[in-house]
């Protein structure tokens, strides 16, 4: 079940590059990003496109316990920095707890 579980946290990864890459104005709403022009839709094409399909599909390609390790521990860091930013930037709202809770699980996850 677990395996299936790092294999689930993988394609997620993806699924979430892939939103930001092609339809990068989407996600604006759900981050709070504020972009102005096409140097900040570039960031998100890449940033969170490109760099999240890319370790997602990393993790699926060598399908090691050490890939997984590398993508959780980026999700548990994600979810640290996320955690102490929501109280220091006075950002405690419902689209930061969601992720939170999903770098944190999927982390936990990737980790095991």
């Amino acid at each position: 079940m677990l395996a299936y579980l790092k294999i689930f946290s993988g394609v997620a990864t993806i699924i979430t590059g892939a939103i930001s890459l092609f339809w990068p104005l989407k996600v604006l709403g759900f981050t709070g990003l504020d972009v102005n022009g096409g140097r900040g839709v570039t960031e998100i094409r890449t940033i969170l496109g490109a760099l999240f399909i890319g370790l997602g599909a990393a993790v699926l390609y060598f399908n090691t316990q050490q890939a997984y390790q590398v993508l959780g521990i980026a999700y548990l860091t994600m979810a640290v920095v996320r955690g102490m930013a929501m109280f220091v930037d006075n950002a405690l709202v419902s689209s930061n707890l969601i992720s939170f809770l999903a770098e944190l699980a999927f982390g936990i996850i990737l980790v095991v």
